[in-house]
């Protein structure tokens, strides 16, 4: 039987900052490859690296703070998930704390965040919000 494997890097990557690790490996996909790129982008996190040789296959991301210890990411939270999926048309993709944070969508044209959709003029699937 095959968990949610968003929501479970989601909870890893959520509880290393509790703890304050520097990194954390969570299992490859490529949805979540394409998830954490978006977050190393928008600077959610400060680096990952795909380990090659391991099986499963894993991704090493690296949790970024700032020079008091907070951590980059406040919230991350699940939207879609897989008992009830979230799909917004184009003209209603929601902002997150208006404009603050992030939404990532997986659209026709791949995985983006909900700025890059709106002006794509796309609708999808809303994954999860960053803050």
């Amino acid at each position: 039987m095959r968990t949610d494997l968003v929501a479970d890097t989601l909870t890893v990557i959520r509880n290393a900052y509790m703890i304050k690790k520097e990194t954390v490996d969570v299992i490859k996909n490529n949805l979540i490859l394409s998830i954490l790129e978006i977050l190393k982008r928008e600077n959610y996190i400060s680096n990952l690296k795909v380990l090659e040789g391991q099986t499963p296959k894993l991704i090493r991301v690296y949790l970024k703070y700032d020079s008091e210890g907070k951590s980059a990411i406040i919230g991350l939270e699940r939207v879609s998930k897989s008992s009830l999926r979230r799909y917004v048309h184009a003209k209603r993709i929601p902002k997150v704390l208006n404009g603050l944070g992030l939404a990532i969508l997986t659209t026709s044209k791949g995985v983006v965040t909900n700025k890059e959709a709106r002006e794509m003029k796309i609708g999808g699937e809303i994954i999860l919000s960053v803050w």
